[in-house]
């Protein structure tokens, strides 16, 4: 969204995210947790899983896509295994619960698994790595997602542009939080290429026959195609084997578009599990250890001796520290929506 940038503080953000969803028929807890999701990818620097998607969810809320009242279900199979039923509750809803509750259960156990099922989109995963370091456990997050990407040998969607995030806690605070999609590159980027009149790099996408186009406008009726082709197809398969067979959730083309069926439910699948890193290897030795593997990485030679090597959350944390300094950069255009939003007519008044 275009805008010239305003700064705006934490607080303000959040509680006009959180107003917005409450008008739009979120209870409290999930208008507080939902906004406290996105403000923190906001402020993470995930731009696209941020404050923009307030009015994307508030959409979908109102075409039955999610269920506004839906209140998660939590069941223990085992002491380490948690079954969470999202009830077609927003992903970010299914996900916090989903994250109290295996926080509670690795603080017992060690290590906890939870499978989620019948959720939806639950935004950018290192926001929930983020605050499981916060509070010691190491962190693995995946979904699936609707399919956008082909099987190797294959020319039609089958596999999800699925997440896939790993997270270690830092005693000093400077976790170590990795988080990707599968894609080589998105349908936003591809969408920018075509506003600019571009060619894109033929393994972005294909056409719609399958074929590798550098044509953004035939990319866009075609296939994103995964980062290492057949692994990076594998890699997906392997997510929804997780996130969507073993948890009880839609997989593959079981999973609507919503461009095509604006109010299908998605029935998505997450995974998180957590791990005690104090039980598993002490701070005192955690901490050095970690930071040997910072200096050894960081002090790689760098192909551009200008842009050093880093680890993939170091301009993350840098962001934050801005953002909570001096507020987050939102486009006028995107503050305004915000501001329509947080005072719009209550649902159902």
């Amino acid at each position: 969204m275009d805008g010239v940038p305003c700064r705006v503080a934490e607080e303000e953000a959040r509680a006009l995210a959180r107003d917005a969803f409450l008008r739009a028929g979120l209870p409290p807890r999930a208008a507080e947790a939902t906004a406290g999701q996105l403000v923190l990818a906001e402020m993470m620097g995930i731009t696209t899983h941020g404050l923009n998607r307030v009015k994307t969810y508030i959409d979908r809320l109102a075409r039955g896509v999610a269920d506004p009242a839906a209140l998660p279900v939590v069941e223990r199979p085992a002491p380490a295994l948690l079954r969470v039923d999202g009830r077609n509750a927003l992903g970010t809803v299914v996900m916090v619960e989903a994250l109290s509750a295996a926080m509670e259960a690795a603080r017992a156990t060690g290590i906890a698994a939870a499978f989620c099922r019948h959720s939806t989109h639950f935004g950018a995963a290192a926001p929930y790595c983020h605050l499981a370091c916060e509070a010691g456990f190491a962190a693995i997050v995946l979904s699936n997602a609707t399919p956008v990407i082909p099987p190797a040998g294959g020319r039609e969607a089958r596999l999800g542009n699925n997440p896939i995030a790993v997270a270690l806690p830092d005693p000093g605070g400077a976790h170590v939080i990795f988080d990707a999609a599968l894609s080589v590159s998105s349908r936003s980027a591809i969408r920018r290429a075509r506003d600019e009149g571009r060619p894109i790099p033929p393994h972005w996408a294909t056409d719609r026959h399958g074929a590798p186009t550098t044509d953004a406008q035939a990319a866009l009726s075609g296939l994103l195609l995964p980062i290492g082709g057949t692994k990076g197809a594998g890699l997906a398969l392997s997510v929804d084997l997780l996130a969507g067979v073993l948890s009880g959730a839609g997989f593959l083309d079981r999973i609507p578009d919503l461009e095509a069926t604006p109010g299908a439910r998605q029935d998505l699948g997450h995974v998180l599990i957590l791990i005690d890193a104090d039980r598993l290897l002490p701070a005192a030795e955690r901490g050095p250890r970690l930071d040997a593997f910072r200096r050894s990485l960081c002090t790689s030679a760098p192909l551009d001796p200008a842009a050093p090597v880093r680890l993939p959350s170091d301009r993350a944390r840098a962001q934050m520290a801005r953002a909570k300094r001096d507020g987050l950069p939102l486009p006028a255009a995107l503050l305004a929506e915000l501001r329509q939003l947080a005072a719009a007519p209550r649902e159902g008044d």
